[in-house]
């Protein structure tokens, strides 16, 4: 049991090396799917180009594009900030590794005081196994009424026993003031280490956080922008837009229509006169005739 809550102290902060290590793996991912919906967006916004330009729907398209391209930009900015922060992960975890070898230098002596109480605590508990054995075969042969030498002989034994006994109290004593002493401060020292190592974790997610939440507020108004572009794109203004572009002149027409009236009249007059002429003619053909 002592062995084993050295153990868990000493494993739980080799185990911040690989909470690092899958911090940067987690950022990375994170930015690599968002460098993946960037390109996608700007694949989006260059085919808003492609689509129809014809009819007074067509300046929308553009209104799409620009908001796409935005969205497009906000997503690759928030790739350039995690790939800064991967960068300070990593960073982190290069001075985690030489940190930690340091402090296994450091509690080396915790560990040897740690194998040296268990070792002492097991040879204590075989003496004391052997002292009781001694002292309860001594009083047996007592009780049965052995020959005094076999009860001298069992004494020695016994005092062998109780000897050694004491000798690994003593020596249990003293490792376990020692062992005390350096797990004290060995456990404040990984006490120590892992505060510091949560608390830069804590630090690096915080500008996690306020990256991804910088790049919502940009999308957002890229949103409240577009909103307000569509507001602004009345049915009116689109068909103004079209009449524009398709318009032949800002001029109207009118002298070109009443000339083409008056030209009307008197085609029309000439054609009746003619007509009145050979109508006369017809009917005249007996007699004297202008014909």
């Amino acid at each position: 049991l002592i062995m084993l809550g050295f153990d868990v102290l000493y494993h739980n902060m080799k185990h911040g090396q690989i909470s690092t290590k899958e911090l940067a793996d987690f950022v990375r991912e994170r930015a690599t799917i968002e460098e993946a919906y960037s390109r996608s967006m700007t694949k989006l916004a260059k085919s808003a180009s492609n689509y129809s330009q014809l009819g007074t729907f067509a300046p929308v398209w553009d209104v799409f594009k620009t908001s796409t391209e935005k969205l497009a930009n906000c997503h690759l900015d928030l790739v350039r900030k995690l790939q800064e922060l991967i960068k300070e992960v990593q960073k982190y975890g290069e001075e985690q590794v030489k940190s930690h070898k340091k402090t296994k230098e450091e509690v080396a002596g915790t560990l040897e005081a740690v194998q040296t109480i268990q070792s002492i605590t097991q040879a204590l508990q075989k003496s004391k196994e052997s002292y009781n054995a001694k002292c309860v075969e001594q009083e047996r042969l007592k009780k049965e009424g052995a020959t005094q030498r076999e009860i001298e002989k069992a004494a020695v034994k016994s005092k062998k026993a109780t000897d050694t006994y004491k000798l690994y109290v003593e020596k249990y004593a003293l490792a376990k003031a020692d062992f005390e002493q350096k797990m004290t401060e060995t456990a404040q020292k990984f006490q120590d280490i892992e505060e510091t190592h949560l608390i830069h974790i804590k630090e690096i997610i915080g500008s996690l956080s306020n990256a991804i939440k910088e790049i919502h507020l940009q999308i957002g108004q890229v949103h409240e922008e577009f909103i307000n572009n569509m507001a602004n794109t009345t049915v009116e203004s689109l068909i103004q837009k079209f009449a524009e572009s398709k318009g032949t002149g800002k001029e109207r027409p009118g002298k070109m229509i009443n000339s083409a009236r008056k030209h009307f009249k008197i085609s029309h007059i000439v054609t009746n006169i003619f007509a009145l002429k050979f109508i006369f003619c017809i009917f005249s053909r007996d007699g004297v005739s202008p014909c």
